[in-house]
Parts: C-alpha cells; structure tokens; sequence
C-alpha cells in the first residue's frame, strides 16, 4: 500500500503597512510582481534621516499598523490599546540610508508621527516608500517574498529547548506546513508555485538581533541568534545563520492560507 503524500500547503500569511512594526495575521495576500501592496508600505526615520526599526527601537515591534489602501488611511494601535488614525497626506522628498544604498521617500503629514515619538520617546518621522510593493529591504527588488516553515520554527525551538518559537519573530510574509525542518532551503534557485502566484527564490535570510525580541512587548527574551548557530552556524547558505529564503514573484496572484505550494524547476542564474 502506497505512503499517502502529504501536502505542502500555505499555513499563515503575515504583513505590516509600518516596517518594523508588529505583523497582523490575515487570510489572503495579493502578491503582484513588485510585491504586496499593503506591505511595509512605510517605514520610520529618526531626526537625522536614518531608518528606525525594532533593532534601534525595541518597543516599535509591539505598535500594529493597519493601512487601508483604497482610503488611504493609516492606523496605529499601541501595547496600552490607545488607537490613532489619520489620512495619508504626502509632504517633501526625502533621502533616508537603507542598509548599503539609498532610498527616497515621502514625508507623510499629520498627527502619526508625533504620535509615534512620543511613545518611542524620541523623534520619529513617519514615511512612504518609493515602491508600493514592499521593496524597502536591503535585497530591494528581489526580496519582497519571503517564506518559512512551521517545521523549522519547530526545529529551532528544540535547539534552545525553548519550546513553540513565535513564527512572527521573524518577520516573513508566508509559512508553509507539510515539509520537514529547513526543507525550504532547497527552493533557492527554484520558481515555486503558491495558490496563484509562481515566486523566484533567490536566497537564504540571515538573522540579526530583531528575532530576540518578544513581538508583543520588544524585550529581548530569546537567544535566536544562539541557537541557530548551535546547529546552522557552518552551513553554505547565502547569508550567515540563516532562517528562511526570499524572492521574488514571477507571476502575480492571490495567495490564501491553505492554497497548496509547489517547488518547481531550477532556475539558471549567475553568482
């Protein structure tokens, strides 16, 4: 009698209209070619034009930010329940440092960022990137998708013995169910069709401090970084302790959770 196959299947989707702020769960995603128009549609930046995000300021990842696309209007909830909201109105053009290039952006007015200072405690300007699809990463273009497995949340956790680890730590649009621990580092270099939408993979996400953090209160309160090195410290990956892959999508389309994911042929690309 044959093993019956177990599906590969889309197990949740995340998005933040703020980056660097908490991620909120939602059923469905329009992934277009430049990526997911209501994701990381804005970022945040302090008085001297550098980014700010959960690195700089920890409790940024407790804040959820809901954007409204067709309206227009952005909404903010802080830890305390306290609600904000205000219509996007764009003001000057303005430089900030991304990583290792630079992106220019629009100054959003209004009462967001005031209020936002006042809960980070320093100056923060609220800002919308150049590229609606969620492109503001330092792998720009080719990075806004990103995916994991629940096998491999489960996989790290036993490393640290630490039990369920909290999949938003990490910060990826799309977790997958039915492949055994890190099996998505296989599909780098490979197109893979999800529900609707056929994604090129083009590399590994290597981590840094942010997944340390609690997502609901921005304490650091997991050594990730310790124990994805315990037993992925030494791989060939495209970045250094590597949890996850990015791409980019070949073909647009709606992704729900449950629709089936299926790793297809290998890509030529060049080094």
């Amino acid at each position: 009698m044959d093993t019956p196959i177990t599906p590969i299947v889309v197990g949740a989707l995340a998005i933040t209209a703020v980056k660097g702020t908490n991620l909120r769960s939602v059923d469905r995603i329009r992934l277009a070619r430049d990526g997911v128009r209501e994701n990381r549609r804005f970022y945040l930046i302090d008085a001297r034009d550098r980014l700010v995000n959960g690195k700089i300021v920890g409790a940024l990842t407790a804040v959820v930010a809901d954007y409204v696309d067709a309206a227009r209007r952005l909404t903010l909830t802080l830890p305390d329940g306290s609600v904000f909201e205000d219509g996007i109105r764009l003001g000057e053009p303005i430089a900030t440092r991304f990583f290792s290039g630079t992106v220019v952006g629009r100054l959003v007015q209004g009462s967001l960022s005031e209020r936002l200072s006042e809960f980070a405690g320093q100056p923060i300007r609220l800002v919308e990137a150049p590229d609606v699809g969620g492109a503001v990463d330092r792998r720009g273009r080719g990075g806004h998708v990103s995916l994991m497995s629940r096998a491999s949340l489960a996989r790290l956790g036993e490393a640290g013995d630490a039990g369920q680890v909290d999949g938003r730590r990490f910060r990826m649009l799309i977790e997958v169910d039915g492949v055994p621990a890190h099996a998505e580092d296989d599909w780098v270099d490979r197109s893979v069709r999800i529900g609707e939408a056929v994604v090129a993979f083009s590399g590994h996400v290597g981590r840094c401090l942010i997944t340390s953090r609690d997502p609901d209160t921005g304490e650091i309160d997991l050594p990730t970084l310790d124990m994805l090195r315990s037993y992925r410290g030494d791989l060939g990956t495209t970045e250094p302790l590597a949890f996850g892959i990015y791409g980019h999508a070949l073909v647009s389309g709606t992704i729900r959770i449950g629709d089936l994911v299926s790793p297809g042929e290998k890509l030529s690309r060049t080094r």
